[in-house]
């Protein structure tokens, strides 16, 4: 029988990057979308010309509801769940005006989408894989802003929700791995998708400057730490950790002296 991995916030970017590689290592998979039923299909269509099965969910997962019904409809497609990726997320339009502006609903929407989903969805998850006993794997995905903040666009909601993204992945880890279920984090950096377009040179060079590896990331830096913490035998020691993958810009709070001068 085929593995099979759930992933939200697969219609673009990381997710359907994903989704594809995850076919490609022979998984069957749920693709998960919000708000852009085409990426959803077109990522599902690559899924299948891989030859494996892809079924297509929208859910909005800042809502618990959403998340429980997608859940326990990919357990009743495919028959069981096997990896659950926490891959939607991401900085919604900023309102003006510092924190003490901010209205509070955008602050909830934002720890809604960028920590309580990955909650939600792992609760219906884990209770598939621990009634099989047969194990699992959760994989979150974080960001560097989880580790280093990024003010100058107003991010304060994301980095902190991102921050707290990386805490449960600690304390679920410890929870979840008594029933052979695996919990661990990805951070990355600037990763280039149709997202990152909006960015103009000016600000490309900007985010470029504080990458000591010395270039953006792309989604072929991140897919292959997820099939690596999915498989069963070569991640089942590791537990409740996180991966930055972003190039070295989280490591120093001076790159920005570092690459300005030769030392």
């Amino acid at each position: 029988m085929k593995k099979t991995v759930l992933i939200t916030g697969a219609s673009h970017g990381i997710g359907a990057a994903a989704a594809i590689g995850f076919a490609k290592a022979g998984y069957d998979v749920g693709i998960n979308y919000c708000k852009t039923p085409d990426g959803a299909e077109e990522t599902a269509k690559q899924v299948r010309a891989l030859g494996a099965r892809a079924q297509v969910y929208r859910a909005d997962v800042s809502e618990s509801v959403d998340c429980e019904r997608m859940v326990r409809d990919f357990i009743a497609d495919f028959g069981r769940i096997d990896v659950l990726v926490n891959n939607a997320g991401g900085a919604l339009k900023m309102p003006q005006g510092g924190f003490d502006k901010m209205p509070v609903e955008y602050w909830d929407s934002q720890i809604r989408l960028n920590l309580s989903a990955a909650a939600y969805c792992s609760r219906i998850a884990m209770q598939d894989m621990i009634a099989r006993g047969e194990g699992g794997k959760i994989i979150n995905v974080s960001s560097v802003h989880g580790l280093v903040t990024y003010v100058r666009r107003k991010t304060l909601p994301y980095c902190a929700a991102k921050a707290g993204l990386i805490m449960f992945t600690k304390a679920l880890g410890v929870e979840a791995i008594k029933y052979g279920i695996n919990v661990n984090c990805i951070a990355p950096g600037f990763i280039m998708t149709k997202a990152t377009t909006r960015y103009d040179q000016k600000e490309m060079n900007a985010f470029l400057r504080k990458i000591p590896a010395g270039r953006l990331g792309k989604v072929e830096d991140i897919v292959p730490l997820m099939l690596f913490l999915a498989d069963d035998e070569k991640s089942s020691f590791i537990v409740g950790q996180t991966f930055t993958v972003d190039g070295g810009q989280s490591i120093d709070g001076a790159i920005d002296y570092m690459l300005d001068f030769e030392i």
